[in-house]
């Protein structure tokens, strides 16, 4: 099961080249690293990345002020793991441990954009 579950999501992050695409796929793979019964989860007909993402949108419309919406890694990952229902498999004492893992995990991965102002002139 683990195997597909990698397959299902490698298949959508070749199809969506988007950096929130990259960025959600590489957590839900790191995730299943570190909990493979999070496998069964992901393989649910019908749940894919895509609509993880229009989940966190509708959250983030909620906390939006003059229509921007913002979200942390951590918050946007909550709402991850809760759409594909991972969180129940979780222990609750833990889980917010092991989704702070995981993002971490992919902040070492994620290339910094650092440009100064002077730097464009």
């Amino acid at each position: 099961m683990k195997d597909k579950a990698i397959e299902k999501i490698k298949a959508e992050m070749d199809k969506e080249k988007g950096g929130y695409f990259q960025h959600v796929g590489k957590f839900l793979l790191d995730c299943i690293e570190t909990n493979p019964a999070a496998s069964e989860k992901i393989m649910v007909e019908g749940k894919t990345i895509s609509k993880s993402i229009a989940a966190m949108k509708k959250e983030a419309k909620k906390v939006a002020v003059n229509g921007c919406g913002i979200l942390t890694d951590e918050e946007g990952f909550k709402i991850v793991l809760k759409y594909f229902g991972i969180k129940d498999q979780l222990k609750e004492k833990n889980s917010t441990d092991k989704v702070a893992a995981v993002v971490n995990q992919v902040n070492k991965t994620r290339v910094k954009f650092d440009v100064r102002l002077e730097d464009l002139l």
